[in-house]
């Protein structure tokens, strides 16, 4: 793998800071909003279990939100891996060829 240009670098950190924080902020608003309903159902609003919706149709998407920053993201562990595969995979098909 070729090393990157200072300014390449540079813009793949901001892209992938600005994603991660991007994240964190989703979780944090997640576990807030959540506690809050949590707090509303405990303290009077009907059947106790309607708040479990909402935590796991949410908790899906930051799941998938966490996983398209962390593993699928530009610069990512899990893409890098899977380009470098595929590269190599049309090298050796180009020198076979």
């Amino acid at each position: 793998m070729r090393p990157l240009p200072s300014e390449e670098l540079e813009r793949l950190a901001h892209k992938r800071a600005g994603a991660k924080l991007g994240w964190y902020v989703h979780a944090a608003l997640y576990l807030v909003v959540n506690l809050f309903v949590f707090a509303i159902s405990h303290y009077g609003f009907g059947e106790r279990s309607w708040p479990m919706l909402p935590l796991l149709g949410w908790g899906l998407g930051l799941g998938l939100h966490g996983i398209s920053v962390f593993m699928l993201g530009a610069g990512g562990q899990f893409r890098e891996r899977l380009l470098q595969q595929e590269r190599d995979r049309l090298r050796r098909q180009r020198n076979g060829s």
